[in-house]
């Protein structure tokens, strides 16, 4: 199944969406395929079943997150964004990518890094303002 650059971009919003702030893990199981894989240093997982069940321990509903840039192009979703993490006290900044085959997303990836207190309040003169 092919689907477009911009339903991607819709899957993966819908998706952060129900993860964070709400910690609706259930809504990803459809969106993932069987041997889903994660990559993050958060989460490792080889399979749909293991990264459900990882990420079911950790406080999504508290955290925060706001989507700065989502981009697509071709199998892949790259989303910049910060996320609040409220068991310990900042924000960090996240890049995930998202590869999708078949319609679903295969495979995922992130970096992160806590953001220092002087990036943690919008500017204008930032590429991406925090």
């Amino acid at each position: 199944m092919s689907v477009m650059n911009a339903d991607k971009k819709r899957i993966i919003e819908a998706a952060v969406a129900e993860l964070f702030g709400k910690g609706n893990v259930d809504a990803m199981a459809p969106l993932l395929q069987e041997d889903f894989v994660d990559h993050g240093p958060g989460v490792v997982a080889s399979s749909k079943a293991d990264w459900i069940a990882a990420v079911r321990k950790v406080p999504l509903a508290d955290m925060k997150l706001e989507v700065r840039l989502l981009l697509a192009d071709g199998e892949y979703v790259t989303m910049l964004s910060r996320r609040w993490l409220p068991w310990q006290g900042h924000w960090i900044a996240v890049v995930d990518i998202w590869r999708f085959e078949d319609g679903l997303i295969a495979e995922h990836g992130e970096v992160f890094q806590p953001l220092p207190a002087t990036d943690r309040q919008p500017s204008a003169n930032r590429l991406v303002p925090w």
